[in-house]
């Protein structure tokens, strides 16, 4: 199995950056932590930094699309992100449609009967997992046809 076989996936906010990864195998995606956003530039280092400890053959990064399929104010953010990363890094950065990840973070949360004390917080991480497990999905759906 090739050692560079993990896909990392991001989801850009205004406060934190939730950051997952997916297994060996490119299948599950998990969470991994979240970051407090600095600024870009070292938002952008600290993710090249996590993807090469780790050893991941692409970063995905959440972009946010209106319902008319153009990219939102936040979208252009992630752009920025996504070209900065290029720019510094060597490992290849996808984007990809983040449409309703908070949202569906935070009904997984309830969902999973947690209380309503331990539901408050961020969802950042959970919001990055759905993000890269839509990515791994829609790529296993590809690779299957």
């Amino acid at each position: 199995m090739n050692e560079f076989s993990r896909i990392l996936g991001i989801d850009p906010g205004d406060k934190r950056l939730g950051i997952a990864i997916s297994d060996p195998t490119k299948t599950i995606a998990s969470p991994m932590m979240v970051l407090d956003h600095i600024s870009r530039e070292e938002d952008a280092q600290k993710i090249i930094k996590i993807a090469e400890e780790n050893k991941v053959s692409l970063i995905v990064i959440g972009q946010a699309i209106n319902w008319d399929g153009g990219i939102s104010p936040q979208g252009e953010k992630s752009t920025r992100l996504a070209d900065l990363i290029r720019n510094k890094g060597t490992i290849p950065v996808e984007l990809w449609d983040e449409y309703g990840s908070t949202e569906a973070a935070r009904l997984s949360r309830q969902q999973m009967d947690l209380p309503r004390n331990k539901r408050k917080g961020h969802h950042d991480d959970i919001a990055a997992v759905i993000i890269l497990q839509s990515y791994l999905d829609a790529r296993s759906d590809l690779e299957e046809s």
